[in-house]
């Protein structure tokens, strides 16, 4: 086990401790291999992590899986054995069990019935939390793919030109990230024109790239386990003057809410002020999404930049700052950068420049 999954085992075990909780089932592939390094996609199957606050951990097995020496004690099972009945041998058939928020109920009311003199209680946020606070080894990682996320934004930028689809556009920018090893896409890319641009969500299809355009490209990759995403808004050869006016005020409220980000401010005032810009030059209905979301193994995780998280910002942190104006079956703009907290305040981990820009 490297030192780092040693240390976020040492976290979640002081965790544990400090909510009183005695034990937690951990089920989710992902957060098993930030705590273990251990990675499984065990389908249908039982899989899960057991950490005791002062006895330490089992990993549940199916005998299926191949896996490295892990340094954890291991509780094997095949698929014709009773792996609930195992599972319940392995755990404290007494107190409080926090429990992972997305396990099966197939698994969890089995477990219910077989130790009843258990408590189990969603334990969820212990993990969200420390999966929250990055460390060293993932704010490395995480700028190296926000580096790649910039590299290739600069090319699809070269690339995208009138009379090209938006699945030919989106489909370029795959191709990109696997020529730089990247294991795939943090999320479907995103590529919009003209008026498809006023769904934050658009799916690129064989829209044509026409002059006087908008082009909003939200794109993003996984390399080392960890993701990007970063939105840039371009246009075709022209641009409507009233568009870039409109552009300049999603970038300044994007700018305003990075400028504003260090230890202590809370989300929900980080997300006011880019939204009181956006209703001061008179879009706010048209500002229809939260300012942003965190991020780390997986494009969406725990916490968000919104008006109803209060919580503070902490060192380690990683999320997005993605303002929007989306005006329907006319246009849209989105400008996204990703930021790291740091102790006195942020680092943008996106170069790529927001000003408007008219690709020729």
């Amino acid at each position: 086990m490297e030192h780092f999954h040693k240390e976020r085992m040492e976290r979640l075990s002081a965790a544990l401790r400090e909510n009183d909780l005695p034990q937690m089932i951990i089920s989710d592939p992902l957060s098993i291999w930030y705590f273990t390094g251990i990675s499984i996609q065990p389908g249908e199957r039982l899989y899960c992590l057991y950490v005791n606050a002062k006895k330490g951990c089992k990993l549940i097995l199916n005998r299926l899986f191949s896996v490295p020496h892990t340094g954890i004690e291991e509780v094997w099972m095949d698929d014709t054995d009773d792996c609930i009945g195992i599972l319940a041998q392995a755990v404290d058939a007494q107190g409080d069990m926090g429990i992972d928020k997305n396990w099966p109920a197939r698994f969890l009311l089995a477990l219910m019935e077989k130790n009843p003199g258990v408590r189990y209680v969603n334990a969820s946020r212990i993990v969200d939390s420390i999966r929250a606070l990055k460390d060293e080894d993932e704010q490395k990682k995480m700028k190296d793919v926000s580096r790649i996320n910039d590299l290739c934004m600069e090319a699809a930028s070269k690339f995208i030109k009138e009379g090209k689809t938006e699945k030919e556009c989106a489909a370029y920018i795959g191709e990109l990230y696997a020529s730089y090893g990247c294991e795939g896409l943090s999320f479907p890319t995103i590529v919009s024109f003209g008026a498809n641009a006023a769904d934050p969500h658009h799916r690129p299809d064989d829209t044509v790239l026409k002059a006087g355009d908008c082009i909003v490209v939200d794109m993003g990759s996984k390399k080392d386990g960890y993701c990007s995403d970063m939105t840039r808004t371009f246009f075709c050869k022209e641009a409507d003057p009233r568009y870039t006016a409109i552009h300049d005020l999603v970038r300044e409220a994007n700018e305003k809410a990075e400028a504003m980000i260090r230890p202590g401010v809370r989300f929900c005032d980080i997300d006011r002020t880019a939204r009181e810009h956006i209703e001061a030059g008179g879009y706010g209905p048209y500002f229809t999404h939260r300012l942003g979301h965190s991020i780390g193994l997986e494009d969406h995780e725990f916490g968000d930049v919104s008006s109803v998280n209060t919580d503070p910002v902490k060192p380690g942190m990683t999320f997005s700052i993605e303002p929007g104006v989306y005006l329907p079956g006319e246009f849209g703009v989105r400008v996204e950068d990703l930021v790291l907290v740091t102790e006195d305040g942020c680092e943008i981990l996106n170069h790529v420049d927001k000003k408007w820009r008219i690709l020729e």
